[in-house]
């Protein structure tokens, strides 16, 4: 026999935790005092059943994916961030890669005939490669697939090419935005609090200019995806603030689609002392971000950082989207130790892994538009159709 949610509570010896917990069933925002209360005290399994009822109060079983692949211009990079196993210093662009216009669109038409809806560019912040160069990239991938929906570049990145080109940044976003980017990735967010922010990333843009950014694309029409890298060395009350900072701009502009929490990997950077956090503590995250987050409709776990079994897990803790199919070698996470070492799955894949779980697959476009739901679909024909697939 299931046990309901009142139960739970009931049986919670917390009774500060109970009050928080009926806040949460009331629909009553929770206080930052509460999500910090909720870090240092409550365990996975009486957070995971909170974040799970809200969960599926907002989508039931229903569990979102994408058909998407990346394009990585470049890993070279002015920035020094310390926990960052990707990137390579410009002093040192021998050791990384910086692509083209021509390679970059040969990727693009890599997918042509393929149903995917989504490419998302991100990298490293190139001195050379400037505001034009990639206003002139996405042009000419708009010019050659105008339905393919454009989401790129981090306030790290967008910040550095706007102050080259003495541009505020409201004219830069306009700018972008005219020339085909559709919205904006969630990256770059780390920490926003400047205790933290400068110890571990202290030369690029500040949370204020991140979260101004992403204002200015709102207020453009854009929608934004954010984040946050948990896990290294901020305390809970930094991840609280973090989190509050995101729901008062979601109140003020409603702009963002989704809440990503990032878990912090210590492979090949400057912080590999630091240990990573464990599974339980990840579900913890997952959960108390779904139930602190009360105005973002999605969270989203990034599978290829997580690992896909964990993935999975996530959805019991109140995550309705896996990302993508990414498709592709992603090379961010995969650097620093993430679990998927090649991060590519097919549709098909992506479906088992979702339904393994008793979940309900069903394929969106990056502004959660529904486009297919596969819940009904035999995995066997999603295989051979290469529309499903």
């Amino acid at each position: 026999m299931s046990i309901s949610i009142q139960q739970v509570i009931a049986a919670q010896p917390d009774a500060a935790l109970r009050t928080i917990a009926q806040k949460i069933i009331a629909r009553e925002r929770i206080t930052p005092e509460d999500g910090v209360l909720l870090f240092e005290r409550a365990d996975a399994p009486f957070v995971g059943a909170l974040a799970n009822f809200v969960r599926e109060r907002l989508h039931g079983n229903k569990t979102y994916f994408n058909r998407n692949f990346h394009i990585e211009p470049t890993n070279v990079c002015v920035f020094a961030c310390k926990f960052c196993s990707y990137s390579r210093l410009y002093a040192h662009r021998e050791e990384g890669w910086e692509l083209t216009t021509d390679q970059m669109l040969n990727i693009v038409k890599g997918y042509d005939g393929k149903p995917v809806t989504e490419v998302h560019i991100v990298g490293g912040v190139h001195p050379k490669l400037t505001l034009e160069f990639f206003a002139d990239l996405l042009r000419k991938i708009k010019a050659h697939r105008p339905d393919l929906h454009i989401k790129g570049f981090t306030p790290v990145e967008l910040d550095y090419m706007f102050r080259k080109a003495k541009k505020s940044v409201e004219e830069g976003m306009a700018y972008l935005h005219e020339a085909g980017l559709d919205s904006l990735p969630g990256g770059g967010a780390e920490i926003f609090h400047p205790e933290i922010r400068q110890q571990i990333c202290d030369d690029k843009v500040d949370g204020d200019g991140w979260l101004k950014i992403h204002e200015v694309a709102h207020n453009l029409g854009m929608h934004t995806n954010a984040t946050m890298l948990y896990g290294h060395i901020e305390k809970y009350w930094h991840r609280v603030d973090h989190m509050e900072r995101l729901r008062q701009l979601q109140d003020k502009t409603g702009g963002f689609n989704t809440f990503i929490p990032l878990k912090f990997r210590n492979k090949q950077n400057e912080m590999s002392n630091v240990s990573e956090s464990s599974i339980i503590e990840d579900m913890r995250m997952y959960a108390i971000a779904r139930l602190y987050m009360d105005n973002f409709q999605h969270l989203k776990a990034y599978w290829p950082m997580l690992g896909r079994q964990s993935a999975q897990l996530t959805l019991s803790f109140g995550v309705n989207d896996i990302d993508g199919t990414i498709d592709d070698s992603t090379k961010i996470y995969s650097m620093a130790g993430s679990e998927e070492q090649t991060p590519a799955m097919s549709t098909a894949q992506l479906v088992t892994l979702i339904k393994q779980v008793k979940r309900q697959p069903v394929e969106r476009d990056t502004l959660y538009h529904e486009l297919r739901d596969y819940s009904e679909i035999d995995i066997k024909e999603i295989e051979v159709n290469p529309l499903l697939n």
